[in-house]
């Protein structure tokens, strides 16, 4: 079956932050792929151009008369004068979103209390809460008006148990699963949307940015197993958004087969 069921997706206007690469890239060629319109927000501006020319490749590639408008602009999401001046970057034809997916997001490090960086401390609170509740805040006012609109956050198995190594970072999952209740229960009476889809172990640049650059390091994260990958993810995603209007997916943990939980996983001996 397809994740696109009933072209529900087909001229909908996507914006996903964190566009320029791993989950947030994976996700914004979906939507394209399935007819969509979408916004992709990142940071690093050559790697969201790539994004950008990938999804003008998928919608082709679909033969989908629907959507194939997509811009690329250059954000932070942590600060908030950016956000508050996102429309100003947006084309007029593409401001009427449908669609939010909150992506944006990353952890730096795996010291414990009493060794983290103030800086380290700062920018994962700023990018992974901070700048997903300041552009929730900006499309929610639009999504009330019309009384349609579906918010997607990306939290983790960081957000439901704690882990040695990752107070900081589970920390600000956690406020993204507990903000994403809140909002949930204070639509109830409308027609919007709340999903939060949660990962497990995906082997992106995540584990490669939380080691500093230190490859060797990120990729013992997922030996002996074998971990989801952003597609995967991305495919929840867009399914999520993809039920019908009175359907709303408002959780889901996704795993690799070899996961139970944030700390226990099964590896196969090394030979």
């Amino acid at each position: 079956m397809s994740v696109f069921n009933a072209s529900r997706l087909l001229n909908k206007t996507v914006l996903v932050t964190g566009a320029s690469g791993g989950i947030g890239a994976a996700t914004a060629i979906l939507f394209a792929k399935g007819g969509a319109n979408v916004i992709l927000l990142a940071r690093r501006l050559e790697a969201l151009q790539d994004v950008t020319k990938a999804c003008i490749d998928a919608h082709k590639q679909s033969g989908l008369q629907a959507g194939g408008k997509f811009a690329s602009v250059q954000i932070d999401v942590s600060d908030k004068a950016q956000v508050a001046s996102l429309w100003d970057k947006v084309p007029q034809d593409l401001r009427d979103v449908d669609i939010l997916v909150n992506n944006a997001g990353f952890v730096l490090g795996v010291e414990h209390v009493g060794n983290i960086a103030d800086a380290d401390i700062e920018s994962m609170f700023a990018t992974n809460v901070f700048g997903l509740v300041s552009v929730t805040q900006l499309l929610i006012k639009d999504f009330k008006k019309k009384q349609s609109g579906h918010v997607i956050n990306l939290g983790s198995i960081a957000g439901h148990e704690a882990y040695a190594g990752g107070s900081i970072y589970t920390a600000t999952k956690h406020a993204v699963r507990a903000f994403t209740g809140s909002l949930l229960r204070e639509v109830v009476n409308t027609p919007i949307r709340v999903t939060e889809i949660a990962p497990g172990m995906v082997e992106t640049e995540f584990s490669i940015i939380r080691f500093r650059g230190d490859k060797n390091a990120a990729n013992k994260v997922y030996e002996g197993l074998q971990p989801l990958v952003a597609e995967d993810i991305a495919e929840e995603i867009v399914w999520a958004a993809s039920r019908p209007p009175h359907v709303n997916i408002a959780e889901t943990l996704i795993f690799p087969v070899n996961q139970a939980s944030a700390t226990i996983n099964f590896r196969a001996p090394s030979k």
